[in-house]
């Protein structure tokens, strides 16, 4: 596979584009006229530059409103296109996108547009160029590949093709399975975008809202199925107007970006037994191993953690590391001087095959993290995630796991047993994206339906992202673009929330308080008996239920930019209290 973006799809002026596109893998790049446009460097200096880089110009674009014009209108493109074909030959390349045409002063008629491109054509061919012609979801008569097929084969050049982009035709819902009747050598170029799905106009959508293959609504994979088995053999080029990415880092967004066409390949080939993807087959989390909290003072979180029921199992016997434990729920703290506040840095999974998902995530372009081991500790090993927090994975059983590593544990008298029940990640708003597909590629957790939850500042987006069967729970919030996102927290499953809540009072905790106006419209909205919502006041407890059963959790205060949650599950509620969300906001705040 070779792998290709436009231009248009990162920030920044063009040389810097292409550097970023070099550094994050990619074979070739498609130059978009408006960049070119604004660059101070000549098309010669842009050639030998992508030279020097190792990137190919795949293809120049977009040319538009060609054809089903007047003839007077016609010979003044034909006009345009020689000057741009002469640009093409200082630029090295010999492919131009033809885009069906959209403009008002048009004719529905085959015959022409037929005619007119075969004659566009043959003025390339004299420089040595071919025409990939795309059917635009907004084209004023040509809006269906199928008919662009039709078109090409009407005006009969071997120059003449056509250029898919899955948005063009998924947006529309068309069905690509009439790309197999495609002849091969006709199929030029491929463009792909994702997208979420939406109801508005497809111009809009087109325009502000595609995103990278895995994180929409889109079935690529599907598309891409088809694609391949036409037999089409070029790049892989992505295409994807988005407001986000064109404002954030050019680097990021390009490693983003190329990251995306690697899982789609692989997912593609996997879901069409041809190999077990070109990753490998993706190793499924069976667990949270820990969470840790790194920061430079971890004084206050231990006394929460100890006011929780957590039991102290002891300090690293290399590292400045402790480490507290609630049944199978493990927290690390790490001391370290580069974090200053309190932050959720880390987690650690159980797998099968801990090497298999670290390659996995290292395929995908996710750096490596390095941690110091001595001799007899396990060597951990991970990568850290584009918004810096590491992940590790490990195989071991516990006998023979890092727990080993920690000494002079006290323990705790009546503590709090449980399991991470979820990890609360938050993002601001030109980080969400690239965080889904980062989940979904390199942690192979699926993605549940968003949410929209008011806060203060505004409306919060909830995503869940999670494994089948639900053991690895990672809701992701993405905050207002005018405000801080949220504080990250980690919730503990217990069998006995009021009991936890009770001792923890007693251990002086100082836990989130919640407004008596809330137990008001508790009473009304849930025929719950007198002595639990005097219990759920009480011990400031939020409460929410559905028709598959109950779920009751409290808040600790928020230590830097972590705090805690205890919730209990009861009968098969699955959700996470969002109806209570706007109220954790509203007392944190």
């Amino acid at each position: 596979m070779r792998t290709s973006v436009a231009s248009v799809c990162i920030s920044g002026g063009l040389v810097e584009k292409l550097h970023a596109c070099a550094e994050a893998g990619f074979d070739g790049v498609e130059i978009m006229d408006a960049d070119l446009i604004a660059a101070p460097e000549s098309p010669e200096e842009i050639r030998a530059l992508c030279d020097r880089l190792g990137l190919k110009i795949e293809m120049f674009q977009p040319f538009r409103d060609a054809e089903g014009v007047s003839e007077e209108l016609f010979a003044d493109n034909l006009r345009r296109a020689e000057a741009k074909f002469q640009i093409m030959e200082r630029l090295g390349t010999d492919l131009m996108l033809v885009c069906s045409n959209v403009a008002t002063a048009s004719v529905d008629d085959d015959e022409v547009i037929a005619r007119q491109l075969g004659e566009l054509a043959d003025r390339a061919a004299v420089h040595g160029i071919r025409l990939a012609y795309e059917a635009l979801a907004w084209g004023r008569y040509v809006d269906n590949y199928r008919r662009t097929w039709e078109i090409v084969k009407r005006a009969d050049r071997p120059n003449l093709g056509v250029c898919l982009d899955s948005f063009h035709i998924l947006s529309l819902a068309h069905d690509p399975a009439g790309i197999e009747q495609i002849d091969a050598e006709k199929i030029f170029f491929l463009q792909l975008a994702d997208a979420p799905a939406l109801d508005m106009d497809v111009l809009s959508w087109s325009r502000h809202h595609r995103l990278f293959p895995g994180e929409g609504s889109f079935d690529l994979v599907g598309f891409m199925t088809h694609v391949v088995r036409a037999g089409y053999s070029g790049p892989w080029s992505l295409e994807v107007f988005n407001d986000t990415y064109r404002q954030t880092d050019t680097v990021r967004t390009a490693a983003h970006a190329h990251r995306s066409l690697v899982w789609l390949a692989d997912r593609t080939a996997a879901a069409n037994g041809w190999s077990d993807g070109l990753l490998g087959e993706a190793p499924q989390s069976t667990g949270l191993d820990f969470v840790e909290v790194a920061g430079a003072d971890l004084a206050e979180v231990d006394e929460l953690l100890a006011q929780l029921g957590f039991a102290f199992e002891g300090r690293h016997r290399s590292k400045p590391v402790r480490l507290w434990s609630a049944g199978s729920a493990r927290i690390i703290l790490n001391e370290q001087a580069r974090q200053s506040e309190p932050v959720l840095a880390g987690i650690g999974l159980r797998t099968a095959d801990a090497a298999a998902a670290v390659s996995r995530a290292l395929a995908l372009g996710s750096p490596s993290v390095f941690r110091r081991t001595y001799e007899g500790e396990q060597d951990l090993r991970g990568v850290a995630a584009p918004d810096g927090t590491q992940v590790f994975w490990s195989s071991l059983p516990a006998e023979r796991s890092w727990l080993q590593e920690f000494e002079g544990g006290t323990g705790v008298v009546d503590g709090l047993e449980g399991e991470i029940d979820h990890i609360n990640l938050a993002y601001a708003w030109q980080d969400f994206d690239e965080a889904v597909l980062f989940m979904s590629s390199a942690l192979s957790l699926q993605a549940d339906a968003p949410a929209e939850v008011p806060g203060p500042q505004g409306l919060i987006r909830s995503q869940v992202m999670r494994t089948p069967d639900g053991i690895v729970r990672v809701p992701i919030n993405l905050a207002p673009p005018t405000a801080k996102p949220p504080a990250r927290h980690i919730a503990v499953r217990c069998d006995d929330v009021f009991t936890v809540a009770r001792r923890a009072r007693e251990r002086g905790i100082d836990h989130l308080r919640i407004p008596a106006n809330y137990y008001d419209d508790l009473a009304a909205r849930f025929d719950l008996p007198a002595e639990i919502l005097a219990s759920l006041r009480e011990l400031d407890l939020l409460y929410d239920r559905d028709a598959n059963g109950e779920f009751i959790h409290f808040y600790t205060r928020t230590i830097g930019d972590v705090f805690f949650e205890v919730v209990e599950r009861r009968g098969g509620y699955d959700g996470y209290g969002g109806a209570n969300a706007p109220i954790r906001l509203a007392a944190q705040r």
